[in-house]
């Protein structure tokens, strides 16, 4: 048995891509006589554990031909290891055989079949052929060698499939058998505690805590078994004095909770032995408020394209185990069939219930990049029209004629049939969205600027420089059906999914569209520390003109304001302008940056440098490149000569396959990626200002002497067509600063915009964006 080569001139009709089932005679071979499958063991698997499965197929009536084939194909999204043929010691040492010994070719390619079946092991009988009865097995993680066994992919699924696709007649026309071997993915035993309540209610407003425990790949845990005591910063009308967590159940929700009086509610779950297992994500009780925030997720998909679990499964998980407020569902257009269009609609109007969980109906176009790119579409009700960007992966050709193929095309088409109320936004998940391209300000409202593919500040830049009134989301783009709390798990997706937090009147779709054409809303990377409460607003010296619609894009209506919100447009003819800001994190703060469109006008921190201690941050951030392949590789070591390493702790390491460990006193070393966001390591010393430490990187090699690390950032530019950086720079020992204030009078440019909005950098690395205020003159 030999592997067969990546790309081998032997097998060039099976380059990657290749259809199933190509060709004019769709099913040649009736289903019963294809053979059968068997996979042993079945049953229950936890996620991300080893295991060892033999796959035995049978072959049918035909058997298969000298050069047939098999396929064994896993999801786009499945992160389990991959099948190897080399190393009976490493993961997933794989084997296989056929029973009379037919000599059989193989490989392993993660892009060998018509998705959403990628991954896939392409197996290919090159001397001799298979009769009726004979067997090809296949044995994943075969642990006789030391092999730990196959890894399972680290988040859940009801029905992992092991799809098994056979060519019996050696005519490269695949067919999937009639019967798959199915088994489920389920979570493990909680590592940590995750508690959610809204970030901003009034005096006497009912909200709700709810409590979850997660799983050491994120997945909420219905193994939970644990008892805590809850303490809280200011007292709590209905709320317990302990939560008691018990098997079987995967969330707890305390209803009809309210606060008498104003100010900041921080609550905390208290372990037996007096420790914090979870941290709420701050709440503010104020005395009156026009606008609420609401937390939504609105970009995903689910198995019916490329995702995992179904769409009832995903909006299910949005509202029951992530405690979104709203959520979207956002499958490839090109995968969409007329069927799963109707479906889907029909699950959106279904789960859709205003004060408690709103859907957005609608999907992505995903457009080829050189035709505009990928972008959002959300309408206000069920039963519009899908103008897809193509019909790739639909069969059915009835409807082609709607197709959009160029994102201007799709622009115009909302426009030419008076449907402006439909509102979409850019963003950048395989294809990124070309705003210089292909833009209509009536329509696309929002910069998708990060999402569990990456950070993207690009887009939004992009914007700007084309004079662009755009506002600022962030979701998660999520595949493995976990909306609203999607983790990377082991694969090259790099960062947490997003969230947007919505500044609205109320909880409903009208109320939620009209957010969103007004830009009133910031974005977060999500995660744990992603929920906190950001107020940015502006005041005028003269009297403006305040917009809601861009004025540039035709009549639009003003009114007189000497005020504005984010994404507010106004007209300032005369006078100064005054920002204000006011935050309060879920974890301390580590900086907040000032922007005026791309310039870069102040860095605010909440300490002084006179608050500074003995702990070093090493941040590293950037792409590689704004299509798929954006990944750099941060894999390093660091030294430190006369002087030792007291503690060191990593953020934003969310891949469980990377990890800081020590070398010692005075070594680190570390595997890290980064797809345009950040990450990197804290470090505390013995001797605050002595020796130097040196960093070596693929990127940046680097030996700065401690007494040089400072206050502001030491940094190391590499970079190439995106920003590449490494900085290093000091920060207090401990820092308490969960809330901030402050104004600053801003320079306004007298010709163009000023697009006025902060970022927020949370110390565990959690970046937050707030739409624009665009002043002009």
């Amino acid at each position: 048995m030999t592997e067969l080569p990546m790309g081998s001139p032997d097998d060039a009709a099976a380059a990657p891509g290749a259809a199933v089932n190509a060709g004019t005679i769709r099913d040649p071979i009736p289903l019963h006589e294809l053979g059968s499958v068997k996979l042993t063991p079945d049953g229950s698997f936890e996620a991300g554990s080893h295991a060892s499965f033999t796959l035995t197929y049978t072959a049918g009536k035909f058997g298969i031909d000298d050069s047939g084939s098999l396929r064994v194909c896993f999801r786009f999204a499945s992160d389990q290891t991959r099948p190897q043929f080399e190393d009976p010691a490493r993961p997933n040492y794989t084997t296989i055989e056929a029973s009379n010994k037919a000599v059989l070719e193989y490989r392993y390619d993660p892009k060998g079949n018509v998705r959403p079946w990628d991954r896939t092991l392409y197996i290919k009988v090159v001397k001799g052929f298979l009769r009726e009865g004979d067997t090809i097995t296949i044995r994943f993680g075969v642990t006789d060698g030391g092999s730990p066994g196959m890894r399972l992919q680290t988040f859940c699924e009801d029905t992992y499939e092991f799809r098994v696709l056979v060519d019996p007649i050696a005519t490269f026309n695949f067919q999937a058998m009639p019967e798959q071997p199915v088994i489920r993915i389920v979570p493990g035993k909680p590592e940590s505690y995750v508690a959610v309540m809204p970030t901003l209610r009034r005096i006497g407003e009912r909200f709700s805590l709810k409590l979850k425990g997660e799983d050491k790949w994120g997945n909420p845990s219905d193994k939970c078994d644990a008892r805590f005591r809850l303490r809280t910063s200011m007292p709590v009308e209905n709320l317990p004095e302990s939560v008691t967590f018990k098997p079987g159940s995967f969330a707890l929700v305390i209803d009809n909770l309210s606060v008498a009086g104003t100010g900041d509610l921080a609550i905390e779950l208290i372990a037996a032995d007096g420790s914090v297992a979870a941290r709420a994500n701050p709440l503010r009780i104020v005395e009156d408020a026009t606008l609420l925030p609401y937390w939504a997720d609105l970009h995903g998909q689910s198995e019916e394209t490329i995702g995992t679990n179904s769409a009832e499964a995903y909006f299910a998980f949005a509202r029951d185990r992530a405690f979104v407020d709203a959520c979207g569902h956002q499958g490839n257009d090109f995968q969409i069939t007329t069927e799963f269009w109707n479906d889907l609609n029909r699950i959106s109007a279904a789960f859709d219930a205003a004060g408690r969980f709103v859907t957005l109906p609608g999907y992505e176009w995903s457009g080829n990049t050189g035709l505009g790119g990928d972008r959002n579409i959300f309408f206000p009700e069920e039963g519009r029209q899908i103008r897809r960007s193509s019909h790739a992966l639909v069969e059915d050709k009835s409807d082609i004629a709607t197709d959009c193929n160029l994102a201007s095309e799709l622009f115009d088409a909302f426009v030419r049939d008076r449907e402006l109320d439909v509102v979409a936004y850019a963003h950048c998940g395989g294809r990124y969205a070309d705003v210089k391209l292909a833009h209509d300000g009536r329509i696309e409202k929002s910069m998708e600027v990060h999402s569990s593919w990456g950070t993207f500040e690009w887009l939004a830049q992009d914007a700007f420089e084309m004079g662009y009134r755009v506002g600022i989301v962030a979701n998660s783009d999520g595949h493995k059906g976990r909306p609203g709390a999607s983790y990377p798990g082991a694969s090259l997706f790099g960062a947490i999914g997003g969230l947007t937090c919505l500044l609205t009147t109320d909880l409903s779709r009208e109320a939620i569209l009209d957010c969103l054409r007004k830009r009133h809303h910031y974005a977060t990377t999500g995660g744990h520390g992603g929920r906190m409460v950001i107020d940015v607003g502006a005041t005028f010296s003269a009297d403006a003109t305040l917009y809601h619609d861009d004025p540039a894009l035709g009549p639009a209506a003003g009114r007189v304001a000497r005020q504005a919100m984010m994404g507010d447009i106004v007209h300032l003819p005369s006078g100064e302008a005054e920002l204000s800001v006011d935050i309060l994190a879920a974890a301390p703060i580590e900086r907040v940056d000032l922007f005026n469109g791309l310039d870069h006008v102040e860095t605010i921190r909440p300490y002084g440098p006179d608050q500074l201690g003995n702990r070093i941050r090493v941040m590293w951030e950037g792409a590689e490149y704004r299509g798929r392949f954006r990944q750099v590789i941060w894999d390093g070591t660091a030294h430190l000569s006369d002087n030792r390493i007291l503690d060191a702790r990593p953020f934003n390491f969310f891949n469980r396959d990377k990890s800081l460990d020590r070398a010692g006193d005075t070594g680190l070393a570390w595997k890290a990626l980064t797809t345009g966001n950040i990450g990197g390591f804290d470090v505390w010393v013995e001797d605050a200002y002595g020796g130097t430490l040196k960093i070596e990187t693929p990127l940046v090699s680097c030996g700065v002497p401690l007494e040089e690390i400072g206050y502001d950032d030491e940094v190391f530019d590499k970079s190439g067509i995106l920003p590449r950086y490494l900085k290093l720079f000091r920060l207090p020992a401990e820092n308490p600063h969960r809330a901030m204030r402050f104004k600053r009078r801003v320079t306004l440019r007298e010709t163009g915009d000023n697009p006025l909005f902060i970022r927020l950098t949370q110390e565990d690395g959690t970046l937050a964006w707030t739409s624009p205020i665009y002043v002009f003159r």
